[in-house]
């Protein structure tokens, strides 16, 4: 009977063990690493192209003119007057071509660097053509000259044309902004500018009196274009819209410094008796070249040069 109590036991305790053992198990659930974070989506390389309006700041440009060497007769006493109203009447102080607006168009090409998420910095280069800018003035001096006995009063006219003109416009910039969102960056930016310049002035002096009768009109003027070197800064507002596609509105400001050219002016006083006397004066155009640009761009993000993105192991 002993026996018989034993076997039952044993068959029992194992059967019990099987059946735990085919028990499902209730194990912690495996702790899983953070996803990786977003790949920076401003880095890498760009190009786009932009459109918008340029004026100028302050075209003012200034020509003086005086006397280098005179001749016998022009430079006798009795006519020093004369000689600085010929002087006068050549100069234009302050002369204005006025405050021209023109169409800027053209495209860029940069980097982009995001870093610590929410700032971005580069650099780009750019170049723009300008459209009807081109502005052009003319004014007339009369000065009053000298009166000699036995003749009437005489005056010196004095005409000055101007005309200038910013053909084309360039800068290579570095930037530097702030993503409020992860695709809306604020931005300043500033560097280099280069521009294409052109100034044509011509001045024509001439006497309605008694030296109309020895002196011809007298002509001079300055011819110029070459391309100016300057700095810019400015600021502005980019969104990428879409994958790989942003759009932007830019302010810049720009001065590439100021033109001055010297010219010559020859005066010849033709005396009765058929010889001449030769005179000359010289003269100097001063002109400002500096102004304002508001524009808007687009840009396509290749993003070559960016890290590859992080992709988790498990």
């Amino acid at each position: 009977m002993k026996k018989l109590l034993t076997t039952f036991t044993v068959l029992a305790l194992t059967a019990g063990s099987a059946l735990a053992a085919d028990l499902p198990s209730r194990k912690a659930a495996p702790v899983l690493p953070p996803p990786p974070p977003p790949p920076p989506m401003w880095t890498g390389f760009y190009v786009g192209l932009n459109a918008g309006a340029a004026w100028t700041n302050s075209n003012q440009q200034t020509i003086g003119v005086g006397p280098v060497a005179i001749g016998n007769e022009f430079g006798r006493d009795l006519y020093r007057g004369d000689v600085a109203a010929f002087a006068t009447a050549a100069s234009a102080s302050g002369f204005n071509s006025g405050n021209n607006v023109g169409f800027i168009g053209g495209g860029q090409i940069g980097y982009n660097w995001q870093f610590y998420n929410s700032l971005v910095a580069g650099v780009e280069a750019d170049i723009q053509g300008i459209a009807g800018n081109n502005g052009s003035r003319t004014v007339w001096t009369a000065v009053p000259g000298g009166t000699y006995e036995g003749y009437n009063a005489n005056n010196w006219f004095g005409i000055t044309s101007v005309r200038g003109s910013l053909d084309y416009l360039g800068t290579v910039r570095g930037r530097l902004g702030w993503l409020f969102t992860p695709t809306l960056l604020l931005y300043g930016t500033g560097g280099l500018a280069y521009g294409g310049v052109t100034i044509n002035t011509a001045t024509q002096v001439y006497n309605d009196g008694y030296f109309s009768n020895y002196i011809s009109p007298s002509f001079g003027g300055v011819n110029f274009s070459n391309t100016q070197v300057g700095w810019t800064a400015g600021g502005g507002l980019e969104w990428m819209f879409w994958p790989n596609w942003s759009a932007k509105v830019e302010y810049l400001y720009y001065d590439l410094g100021s033109v001055n050219q010297g010219f010559a002016m020859p005066v010849t006083y033709n005396y009765s008796e058929g010889y001449t006397d030769a005179s000359l004066f010289a003269g100097q155009v001063r002109a400002r070249i500096n102004g304002n640009i508001v524009r808007a761009g687009l840009n396509y993000h290749f993003n070559w040069g960016a890290p590859a993105p992080v992709v988790a192991k498990y």
